[in-house]
């Protein structure tokens, strides 16, 4: 499934973060301490090898929201993004700090003059983030970026599951 805004073509694949070898930037959901964890975090530490824990814990701690960039070392990337996504509850900060994952991370990659990035579904495993909710305000923070994106060319959702994927292709079908 995908979408055209402009220059920019947005679109969702189910499959695996690690292995986007057409893709320049890809984002790391992880932990406030940038340490590794379960999870896509985990995915991509492993793939990158020993290096990628070392860069990241130099720019930790970060908060919800917020989203640091690295080399990508071992993976097929050039650099990898960072983003503390926030854990879910019903506190109205909560949503702007899932959009500032988005936002920021699109922020650095634009930084870096990278052409495309790739995103996992932030929040959504063990935060707890509900994926309708989760697919609905990544893929309207990323057609927002749309309208000024300058060197991105391709925003691509890897997502690993089907629900996942059902989930982020909802709202991207919206989009006109």
């Amino acid at each position: 499934m995908q979408r055209e805004i402009g220059e920019l073509v947005i679109e969702c694949i189910q499959g695996d973060i690690t292995k986007q070898d057409d893709i320049d930037v890809i984002v790391n959901a992880a932990n406030k301490q940038l340490k590794g964890g379960g999870g896509v975090d985990g995915a991509i530490h492993r793939a990158a090898g020993p290096e990628l824990v070392e860069a990241s814990k130099a720019l930790a701690p970060i908060e919800a929201g917020e989203a640091v960039i690295t080399e990508a070392f071992e993976l097929p990337n050039d650099w990898v993004v960072h983003c503390a996504g926030p854990v879910y509850s019903q506190q109205p900060h909560v949503p702007e700090q899932l959009a500032g994952c988005y936002r920021n991370a699109l922020a650095l990659a634009e930084d870096k003059q990278a052409g495309s990035i790739a995103f996992p579904a932030i929040s959504t495993g063990i935060y707890g983030y509900p994926l309708d909710e989760a697919g609905a305000i990544a893929v309207q923070t990323v057609a927002a970026h749309a309208r000024q994106a300058i060197s991105l060319k391709r925003v691509r959702f890897v997502l690993f599951s089907e629900a996942v994927h059902a989930a982020f292709c909802a709202p991207l079908s919206e989009l006109s």
